[in-house]
């Protein structure tokens, strides 16, 4: 994967439609979107906060921005992103990736999967249901490429082909779990120029159960035509991996149906700790070749987008606690979150955990500076926004 020095992103937040009023709003929107992103980046976590930060650094932010009005109040914060169409703000951010990750390499694993921010919903079953965010993950780089809402996890089959539609995924691998594997997901997949891994569960029951008894087929037994292993040791764990690959998808249950389907694929994970062994088993199919150490890394990136970006959202930026509800604001400030986590992923000059990167981005400006690809030192310019408030 290519990755390009970091852009600005307040040029980008200028495409952005400003919802209020242009008689009573003070402060420019590209602005005030860009002071959420530095605070974020600092480890601030809501609105009250993002306000108390960027009074306290105003001076810093003004070495690349106006702020003609100063910092905007957190109510005013809260409002205007309870007010900014989610769409809008999604096209900016995927403009955005494009700029810094312009190309996706080859073999790419795209993990896709949905992240449900609890505190975003009511108590009462009257309020609105928490925030659903489909999320298309690059595995590897640890890069958020794009994402989307629903309105609830079971509409996540009719959000993922929208996502990807939107994507420029060609030459890659997608990875979707068992929700996600439909046909046309399938189609959608392998019209954008990727190959797909999906994960077969009980959803599909007589897919699911084709491949279960493939081997028993009275056409007589499988031969996978390759296999992988490898094997893990890991504070008193071990842990086998076990990935055998078919391309006899003739025994498969309508196979036909899935768009230059190619090959099926049985992984087993054999896990041992002290004296207890438990083993699962797992049935994927894909449009690959039935290249079984290629699907098994494909399915092990799939995991990064839990590691890497859901656990990351709950534990280093607080999301399931964040009780953000107001109009579109769960949503936009979880597309902030993302771009923060992009930052924060892109940069190599120093080796930190995310958690450190945003101690070192509160604590030492020039670091700050350096994440967000901005030269400081006193701003001149007109104003960067595209509605002066």
């Amino acid at each position: 994967m290519k990755a390009g020095n970091v852009m600005p992103l307040t040029p980008v937040f200028v495409s952005i439609s400003d919802p209020r009023s242009a008689r009573h709003a003070r402060h420019d929107l590209a602005e005030l979107l860009t002071v959420a992103v530095c605070a974020v980046l600092s480890g601030v976590d809501d609105f009250v906060d993002i306000e108390l930060w960027g009074e306290a650094k105003i001076d810093w932010l003004r070495g690349f921005m106006k702020l003609e009005h100063g910092i905007p109040s957190h109510d005013t914060i809260g409002r205007v992103f309870g007010m900014i169409a989610p769409d809008e703000f999604e096209c900016a951010f995927r403009r955005w990736v494009g700029m810094v990750v312009p190309a996706l390499a080859g073999d790419t694993v795209v993990a896709i999967d949905g992240k449900t921010s609890r505190g975003s919903g009511g108590k009462n079953k009257a309020d609105a249901s928490p925030l659903h965010l489909v999320s298309a993950f690059a595995a590897g780089m640890g890069v958020v490429l794009g994402q989307m809402a629903t309105a609830e996890k079971s509409n996540e089959i009719t959000a993922i082909p929208e996502l990807l539609a939107k994507l420029a995924i060609e030459g890659c691998v997608v990875t979707i779990d068992a929700m996600g594997t439909q046909t046309k997901i399938a189609r959608t997949i392998r019209e954008r120029g990727a190959h797909y891994v999906l994960c077969v569960k009980e959803n599909h029951p007589n897919l699911h159960d084709s491949i279960l008894f493939a081997d028993i087929d009275p056409r007589g037994p499988l031969t996978p035509s390759s296999t992988h292993e490898t094997t893990i040791k890991d504070h008193g764990r071990i842990e086998i991996r076990r990935c055998r690959a078919y391309a006899a998808i003739d025994r498969l249950y309508k196979s036909e149906d899935w768009q230059d389907l190619a090959s099926f694929a049985v992984v087993e994970r054999i896990r041992t700790v002290g004296d207890h062994t438990s083993t699962e088993r797992v049935f994927y199919i894909s449009s690959l070749p039935a290249d079984a150490e290629r699907i098994a890394r494909a399915v092990r990136s799939h995991w990064e987008i839990e590691n890497r970006l859901h656990w990351c959202l709950d534990v280093q930026f607080n999301e399931d606690q964040s009780r953000v509800r107001s109009g579109y604001a769960a949503n936009n400030l979880a597309i902030v979150r993302h771009i923060v986590m992009n930052l924060l992923r892109l940069n190599t000059t120093r080796k930190a955990s995310i958690k450190s990167k945003r101690m070192l981005a509160a604590t030492i400006d020039e670091f700050r500076a350096e994440l967000l690809g901005v030269m400081t030192g006193g701003c001149d310019c007109p104003a960067a926004g595209g509605t002066p408030a």
